[in-house]
């Protein structure tokens, strides 16, 4: 509904323009807005146009129409005068007030209320406010998932995705750009992570094959009240962010597994370089041939298991030990020793995110 103060300043701003005075009432007959004294006492007139079949009457010197929105009659009109002149500006403002009644209801339409709560866009007492306007449990858990297919709009995948969730009313489906589309997703009281999983899975299979290959879909925390379902959001982003980075074999990333790497994101680029400088000393894991990266990659795989890892490179025991006193040498970092295997674990996930970071510069 449209506040009174907007339907005043609307009968202000025709009156000025047509000189004519009007009235608006509900179909109760409540008086909501006026540019004269004594309109009230239409209310037994209005009460009778409102239950009869003509959408305007001249009443007493008074022209009265109709506001209908979707069949549903909203508001009752009242235009002092019985003149054409006076008919056509009632029409003129029926015609505003009608064209108010679609833009406050697209205002206060949900996907337009879930898009501007995902973004910060709300203060909380309107939240709260419009959440009840739109019949919205503020008290449902939710978690909200992120589904990325490719770098251009994707309206089918959209519709796909809405026809997926399209029998539970509770759920909302939308995009706030043109990349990614967003799934609002209300829970059950049982349900929790495991269950995410299977619905991230579920989100992805419904995607054509040619799509589904490169598709990423991530999800935050779940959250318990509504006013947090901005945080969720927030967090799934990062998680995408963050497992193009560091999980680039996962197409499902959850924001409470991305560990230390979700720490690494969050670190500024000149503080990461310092801490770069410091470990290898002006050199880069670049600088290591791919025998080195492999080996490293390997023994961490390995939790460190000496045995395991030249098993697993079809090495001799002997020939991995050459390798690490070799690397310790040129780094001065032991990977045998868990403190320093932290350190060089941390370093090589550091430099793989300035390089993410820098190609998102280009």
């Amino acid at each position: 509904m449209i506040s009174n103060q907007v339907l005043q300043s609307t009968l202000d701003g025709l009156k000025a323009i047509s000189r004519v005075d009007l009235c608006v009432m509900d179909s109760e007959g409540i008086l909501l807005a006026s540019t004269f004294e004594g309109a009230e006492e239409f209310r037994e007139s209005v009460l009778s146009f409102a239950g009869s079949p003509a959408d305007s009457q001249a009443i007493s010197g008074y022209q009265f129409f109709k506001v209908v929105d979707e069949k549903q009659l909203e508001y009752i009109l009242i235009v002092n005068g019985s003149s054409d002149d006076s008919y056509m500006v009632g029409k003129m403002a029926a015609f505003q007030i009608q064209n108010l009644l679609v833009a406050y209801k697209e205002r206060f339409d949900k996907d337009n209320f879930i898009k501007n709560l995902l973004l910060d866009n709300l203060l909380l007492v309107d939240i709260y406010n419009r959440a009840k306007k739109l019949h919205i449990d503020t008290d449902a858990r939710r978690v909200v998932f992120l589904l990325e297919v490719s770098h251009e709009k994707e309206s089918s995948s959209l519709e796909t995705i809405r026809g997926l969730f399209g029998t539970k009313s509770n759920d909302f489906i939308t995009a706030v750009d043109e990349r990614n589309i967003i799934v609002v997703k209300e829970l059950a009281p049982k349900e929790g992570y495991e269950e995410m999983d299977a619905t991230a899975a579920m989100i992805l299979d419904a995607l054509p094959l040619e799509k589904k290959e490169n598709a990423l879909i991530a999800y935050g925390t779940i959250v318990g009240e509504i006013k947090e379902v901005s945080r969720s959001y927030k967090e799934a982003r990062m998680a995408l962010n963050v497992g193009k980075i560091f999980f680039a074999e996962r197409q499902i990333i959850a924001y409470s597994s991305l560990g230390i790497g979700r720490l690494i994101y969050q670190l500024p680029i000149p503080l990461c370089k310092m801490f770069i400088r410091e470990i290898f000393e002006g050199k880069s894991p670049d600088d290591f041939d791919e025998e080195t990266l492999t080996t490293i990659n390997k023994f961490f795989e390995n939790s460190l298991n000496v045995s395991e890892t030249s098993r697993q490179l079809y090495i001799h025991r002997n020939t991995l030990v050459y390798r690490l006193d070799k690397l310790q040498k040129s780094t001065g970092l032991d990977l045998r020793v868990f403190e320093d295997a932290i350190t060089f674990k941390i370093a090589l996930m550091v430099v793989k995110y300035m390089k993410y970071m820098e190609n998102q510069d280009y």
